[in-house]
Parts: structure tokens; sequence; C-alpha cells
């Protein structure tokens, strides 16, 4: 019986990992799949622990070129607006707009990223280097980036995707970002997770 299971159970796992095989996703320009993107920021907290948040409004374009990643090109907006803070006392005010929207802050100014070089450190890893603007300013900004792989066809959405991994860390002052430091961190730590689908697809 026990033989009759684990047989079972090979053959339900095999089965869905060949559900899911699929051909590498063809070169082109891509875009942000907004229900598997995230970017996650935190920075250090009175010394006691690392206040994080989020952004929800986060929007990237990719020329993609799987053969020569080095010859791709990224850019990126982030609508400070966005930000997600889950802080727990609404009625004592709206803080995600003060923090997306004050000026203390975010200023209510998108920031962007656009990509200068990109350098290939592994079989799924790299470098990419380039441009980060906040409130007006421009400054150099790296991304450490890990390729997670790409579907020609999703199994569930029909369409190319690519997936991506990266992390960064940043100073704010370098930005005029300066509010509250020491007590608030002035090095803030990121991480994006995100899938890609053509840019030309239609999200329903």
């Amino acid at each position: 019986m026990l033989r009759l299971i684990a047989s079972l159970l090979f053959l339900s796992c095999a089965g869905a990992a060949h559900a899911i095989a699929t051909d590498p996703a063809p070169g082109g320009a891509y875009k942000t799949d907004p229900s598997h993107s995230s970017l996650v920021w935190s920075l250090n907290h009175s010394g006691l622990s690392r206040y994080t948040a989020r952004f929800t409004g986060v929007y990237a374009r990719l020329d993609w070129k799987p053969e020569k990643p080095e010859q791709s090109a990224l850019t990126v907006t982030i609508d400070p607006l966005s930000v997600r803070t889950d802080f727990p006392w609404a009625e004592m005010g709206d803080f995600d707009a003060e923090i997306g929207g004050g000026e203390n802050f975010l200023d209510a100014q998108p920031m962007t990223f656009v990509s200068q070089s990109i350098r290939v450190t592994g079989p799924n890893t790299g470098v990419v280097e380039g441009l980060l603007t906040i409130l007006g300013q421009t400054h150099p900004a790296r991304l450490d980036v890990t390729f997670n792989g790409s579907m020609a066809e999703h199994p569930m959405m029909g369409v190319a995707k690519i997936g991506f991994s990266a992390t960064g860390v940043i100073r704010r002052s370098d930005w005029g970002l300066d509010y509250g430091i020491p007590e608030l961190g002035d090095e803030v730590t990121f991480s994006v997770e995100t899938q890609m689908v053509p840019a030309d697809f239609v999200f329903p």
C-alpha cells in the first residue's frame, strides 16, 4: 500500500513538473505584471528594528535580449503615493499620504530608475547600474539581480513571462531625503520581486 501511495505521489509530481515545463520567453519589450511584483524597503528605526514598508505602484519596462542580457535596457517608475506602511491607527492620520506626499518625505514626486549598464556575473546573476531620480535629484544606483527564469507560455496566463529578483542599498541623504537622521536610518535597503509580460499584453 505504501509503495502504491509513493508511486502515485511520484507520478503526480512528475506530471505537475511536466505541466509547467516550457520553452524560454523570447526577446522583446516586457512590462511588470503588477499582481506578481513588489518593492519592499526598510531602514533602521531608533536602533531597535528595521521599519519596513512597500510600494505597490511600480512600473518597469524591459527591452529583453536573452542571448546578450548585457545589451538589455530597463526603465522603472515608482509612484510615491502608492507607499503602504500598514500604520495601525488610521484615526491618527493618513501615514501613507504623509510618507508619499509630505514635504519632509517623498513630496508626491515620482521616482525613476534608468539603466546605464548591465554586467553578467554568473549563470543567472548580474549587476544593473543606472541613474536613480528622487525628489528631482539624480544619482547613480545599483541593483544586484537574479534571473529566476522565463516561460514562452505561462500555463495560467497563456503569455510569455520573465522572472527576476533584485536587491540594493542607497543612502537617502544623497538625494536630499535627510529627515529624521539619525533616529531614522540613512541607509535604505530594498528588494524587488517581479514577473514581466510582453509590453503589449492587456491586463483584465
